[in-house]
């Protein structure tokens, strides 16, 4: 029997579609400058500064524009991670939102916790050991007062409630972040915390990857700075984790084949339509 279930399959396809039917149309009115000659080309004035006069001479404006949809796909995609998880999520739980704010008075000492344990994690690059998301989350919290309190807002790109009341909040972001984006998501998983003045499990936050880049297990997953500086056995899902969170063990293979599906429908159609003009 499917994971994912026929009306939500389509959905899924149904959005697919569109969100490649919109790239193409954004790629396909671009104007690729040709290669006519040397003279003619270096005569060119490019104000965005994209003026490429040895991959012009070398590559036709059909590759050059199927290459930059190519590129804009890679950038684009991660969207639509977002919008199937939602959508597989809402067959398995009571709620599930994208770009989720969550948005109350917090504690100012609380708040003001969150970089304090943030700037304890840069400095010590340390999620392996005494700087766990747990120990955090708690610092974070024993800082609450009363008397002093401020309106804040966090956002979730994904939020799940579960049948048994319990929350999930997910930054989808890239498979190789920065340190910087580390830390980021370190510090709006602390926010989550601060502002529902929960601590886990009743409320879990984490740092999803839609796939591990070196294979299907989270022990070769081997980007060093998530593992310096985000506590990565508890904060970060990754591939097939991430998907079994959110529909059960198997949605990641089933997404997969949804995916290639909807490539196979449209391969013949982006080719056409970026190389020929059809």
């Amino acid at each position: 029997m499917p994971i994912i279930n026929s009306i939500t399959r389509q959905k899924i396809k149904a959005y697919l579609e569109v969100f490649i039917e919109n790239l193409i149309l954004d790629h396909k009115n671009r104007q690729i400058r040709e290669f006519g000659s040397a003279a003619e080309y270096l005569a060119s004035v490019s104000k965005e500064g994209e003026l490429k006069p040895f991959h012009a001479s070398i590559i036709s404006p059909a590759i050059m524009r199927i290459n930059q949809f190519e590129r804009a796909m890679s950038t684009r995609l991660g969207t639509t991670f977002e919008e199937c998880a939602r959508l597989i999520a809402l067959d398995h739980h009571i709620d599930a939102q994208r770009s989720w704010d969550l948005k109350a008075l917090v504690s100012a000492s609380s708040w003001a916790e969150v970089e304090v344990q943030v700037a304890r994690l840069d400095r010590s690059g340390d999620a392996y050991g005494s700087v766990t998301v747990d120990s955090m989350i708690k610092s974070v919290l024993s800082k609450r007062q009363t008397d002093n309190v401020v309106s804040h807002i966090a956002r979730a790109d994904l939020y799940i409630k579960r049948s048994d009341g319990t929350e999930l909040y997910f930054e989808m972001k890239s498979p190789k972040p920065n340190k910087g984006q580390c830390l980021e998501v370190t510090q709006r998983i602390l926010r989550i915390h601060a502002i529902k003045e929960i601590d886990r499990p009743a409320v879990q936050a984490f740092y999803a990857m839609a796939y591990n880049p070196w294979g299907y297990n989270k022990s070769t997953y081997n980007w060093g700075y998530a593992k310096k500086y985000m506590d990565f056995e508890n904060t970060v899902v990754i591939g097939a984790d991430f998907w079994a969170l959110i529909g059960g063990s198997g949605t990641y293979e089933e997404l997969l084949d949804i995916y290639r599906e909807v490539g196979a429908v449209k391969e013949k159609h982006i080719v056409d339509s970026l190389a020929f003009d059809f």
